[in-house]
């Protein structure tokens, strides 16, 4: 027999498989005669990847940074690299004094000789056919292919110019590249795109049509679609200043804030919920209220980070720099019995260390913790100086039941009337207490931890930064102000490079370094460097104003390019990296949702407050938690049902699972970049979310109030609705036969559907029900361009 919980599982299979299967072939009777660029692209890159490299003509000239150090990096800096305790043969490969030192017993050999392989033994070992003198050896399963060998040897034989890694070298502004069509360029953006289109014989696309250009930037700005009426404005109004005028109205709009905060509480790993076993909620929202409005208000990004690092130790901080600092206590905190305090509370500060490392240097300092890093120049030492920043706050490692972590403020009415405004606390919450940061134990040491154990520490260490990066000032203090301070001294290469290049992936959707959160030896190579320099250096020049950066991307013609692409452009650049053309984002998690409540009129317009509970399915909770702890879910009423997924309830054990399926974070520890993922269950979720299907619903009656209109223009009103354009005349036909299919089966298909029998028209409402629902499921519907 099949226990209560498979049955489940069978019974949702089964709901969810015969209705996903229909869509399959309605949405390909929809598409077949349109060509899928994406899948397109993705066969040819595959295609690409496997030809043989050693047909790949070699670079004349051959530099390091691009060609060589990606190489050693992946294939040798394991054996040969910054980690002392795995060195072999006293080779030290990852640095320009190591790479040309003597080696060998009488130290009378060497790796590498300028201008001679003879005399280079690289070049020996990587070409041996003996498998015991061959490199990297074969039982290290890595393996050079014939070209990568060519490669090593011509830029030997070229003299081996060294160089050091790129990230670690503080950005400089250079100039405005000279460019061919002199016409295209909007501003600085678009010139250095423009220049690498011309080292490849390419041209820019044609710019994309106003409606999808609406469409994409509000999606872009604000997380939501445009209203028909603000398309039509546009369309309307020939200024050459419309679409600026969009841009900033959207800028200006309290959507931005929320747009953004969406991506700040992945990095800042915000949930509402403390993570671990039981996992009982938390107060956290105030945060998140403040993150929205210092958005809003446009806060600069030095700013904006220096008060969630350290707003408690400036010189008379307000109440609201305090309650900033929430950012740092986001982490997951326990509450089960038996574990050892100690153990979690050192995990606590290492998740701020790592949080800090990942978010604001875009490096895998983490990887530190238990040894030198084995990639980057980053020793054990050093992850513990910076560890010590964040190694000063009273707390405890295991909290009791129903227990606020100290340190805390409380947050009263008194206090929001005075200076902190933009907290919307409901009446019915008598006061709210916040965990923020405080270094209570200022005399706490802190130790290299051998393996990264809590109960083995070894040497005692100070406060410090990596040399590699930028060597920590004597002049500054020792605390997390002083690491602020660090972070943006115009000497550090990082801070602003990481910045506008998480700025540029949310506005382009992949990062000039598509490793966001890998700057080091093992990320991606920047494959616009001269153009991250000029912004980073911009920004910083510009106050750090992030709206200003944001407005110049998508002001840049670059942005507003079409993403209709030649099969020639998709040949030689699948994956868009040179920007000749517009790049296809899927909606976010968040975006799908708040889409289709927008569209419909559901969507309740209110910033801030109490995380809030909208449908999910029922007994999830209770099938996924042990013991004590939030076992049931009960969903709200009312408006809260209908606010944007911003405000979603994230419990961290069971995250919001339509959110998890369209590749939402999980909230346990920061994360810089989502993944981006096209299954079945998505298609599934479009097709049978409740809240989706209401909102299919709300929309489909009031276009059926609409008694003077027809079936074809009733129609037109919902395509454009969905996708900002009018729907060309076979897509009406098709739909026309679909929605009289739809009348013609209503007695067989109304069976167990949300049409009550009270509500007049049941045939009419259903057909232009499942007709909108199919609309909202078509690709273009959940694609921002």
């Amino acid at each position: 027999m099949f226990n209560p919980k498979t049955l489940r599982s069978l019974k949702l299979a089964l709901y969810f498989i015969i209705p996903f299967t229909l869509l399959l072939l309605i949405k390909y009777k929809l598409s077949r005669t349109n060509v899928d660029y994406t899948a397109l692209g993705n066969t040819l890159s595959n295609h690409s990847s496997s030809t043989s490299s050693s047909n790949v003509e070699l670079p004349k000239a051959i530099d390091y940074i691009f060609h060589v150090k990606p190489i050693l990096s992946d294939r040798c800096y394991l054996c040969h690299g910054p980690d002392e305790g795995t060195r072999e043969a006293g080779l030290r490969l990852d640095t320009k004094e190591g790479a040309y030192a003597a080696i060998g017993e009488h130290l009378d050999r060497y790796a590498i000789v300028p201008n001679n392989i003879e005399a280079s033994q690289l070049v020996h070992k990587i070409n041996s056919q003996d498998p015991e003198k061959v490199m990297p050896p074969p039982d290290s399963n890595l393996k050079l292919s014939d070209y990568e060998k060519k490669i090593l040897t011509k830029w030997v034989e070229q003299g081996a110019e060294w160089k050091d890694h790129w990230s670690f070298i503080p950005p400089a502004k250079p100039e405005i590249p000279k460019v061919s069509i002199t016409n295209w360029p909007s501003n600085e953006i678009d010139y250095f795109i423009l220049k690498h289109l011309d080292e490849k014989g390419l041209t820019p696309s044609e710019k994309a049509s106003k409606e999808k250009l609406i469409r994409k930037v509000y999606f872009d700005l604000t997380g939501l679609p445009p209203s028909l009426a603000a398309i039509d404005e546009f369309l309307s109004n020939q200024d050459e200043n419309a679409y600026e005028k969009v841009v900033d109205k959207l800028l200006a709009s309290k959507a931005y804030g929320e747009r953004m905060a969406s991506n700040w509480l992945d990095i800042a790993r915000y949930a509402d919920t403390h993570g671990y076993q039981d996992d009982l909620e938390r107060v956290m929202w105030p945060w998140r209220d403040w993150v929205i409005h210092a958005f809003n208000e446009n806060l600069s990004y030095d700013e904006f980070i220096k008060w969630q690092i350290a707003g408690d130790l400036l010189p008379n901080p307000t109440l609201e720099q305090i309650v900033a600092t929430g950012f740092n206590r986001n982490h997951k905190i326990t509450q089960e019995g038996g574990v050892i305090d100690e153990e979690y509370r050192v995990e606590y500060v290492m998740d701020r260390t790592n949080t800090t490392s990942t978010a604001l240097l875009g490096l895998t300092m983490e990887c530190a913790r238990c040894h030198d890093h084995k990639y980057d120049p980053i020793s054990q030492k050093e992850f513990y100086s910076i560890y010590g920043f964040f190694n000063k706050v009273d707390e405890k490692g295991r909290i009791e039941y129903d227990e606020i972590p100290e340190p805390n403020i409380k947050i009263t009415n008194k206090e929001i009337e005075e200076s902190l405004s933009f907290i919307n606390k409901p009446d019915s919450i008598p006061e709210i207490r916040l965990m923020v940061m405080k270094d209570g134990a200022p005399d706490r040491q802190t130790y290299i931890l051998k393996r990264g154990q809590y109960d083995a520490p070894t040497d005692k260490v100070s406060t410090g930064t990596p040399d590699a990066i930028l060597s920590f000032p004597e002049t500054l203090p020792k605390n997390r102000l002083g690491l602020v301070q660090w972070l943006f001294d115009e000497k550090n290469p990082l801070t602003a490079r990481v910045a506008i290049n998480r700025i540029w992936q949310q506005i382009f959707g992949t990062g000039i370094v598509s490793t966001v959160d890998d700057f080091g030896n093992q990320g991606a190579l920047p494959t616009h460097p001269e153009l991250l320099d000029w912004l980073a250096v911009t920004f910083r020049e510009k106050g750090w104003d992030m709206k200003q950066m944001i407005k110049m991307m998508v002001m840049s013609s670059t942005y507003q390019q079409t993403s209709k692409a030649t099969p020639e452009l998709l040949e030689i650049d699948p994956d868009n990296l040179l920007l000749a053309r517009s790049s296809r984002s899927k909606l976010t998690a968040e975006m799908v949702r708040d889409n289709a409540l927008a569209l419909s009129g559901l969507l309740v317009d209110k910033i801030g407050g109490p995380s809030v509970k909208p449908f999910q399915p029922e007994g999830l909770w209770a099938e996924t938690t042990s013991g004590q702890g939030l076992t049931k879910y009960i969903m709200d009423s009312g408006e809260n049902k209908y606010r944007r997924s911003l405000y979603t309830f994230w419990k961290r054990t069971v995250p919001p699972p339509a959110m998890i399926t369209f590749d939402a974070a999980t909230r346990d520890i920061c994360s810089v970049k989502r993944q981006k993922t096209s299954t079945p269950l998505q298609a599934l979720v479009m097709l049978n979310d409740p809240q989706l299907i209401e909102a299919s619903k709300h929309l489909a009656k009031d276009i059926l109030d609409l008694d003077s209109l027809n079936d074809k223009e009733r129609i037109k009103i919902i395509f454009r609705k969905i996708t900002s354009r009018y729907p060309k005349k076979d897509e009406t036909d098709k739909l026309l036969d679909y929605l009289e299919s739809s009348k013609e089966t209503f007695e067989l298909n109304s069976q167990g559907t949300t049409i009550s029998n009270t509500e007049e028209n049941k045939k009419e409402l259903y057909a232009y029900t499942v007709l909108t629902s199919l609309i909202f499921n078509l690709d273009e519907a959940i694609v921002k361009g």
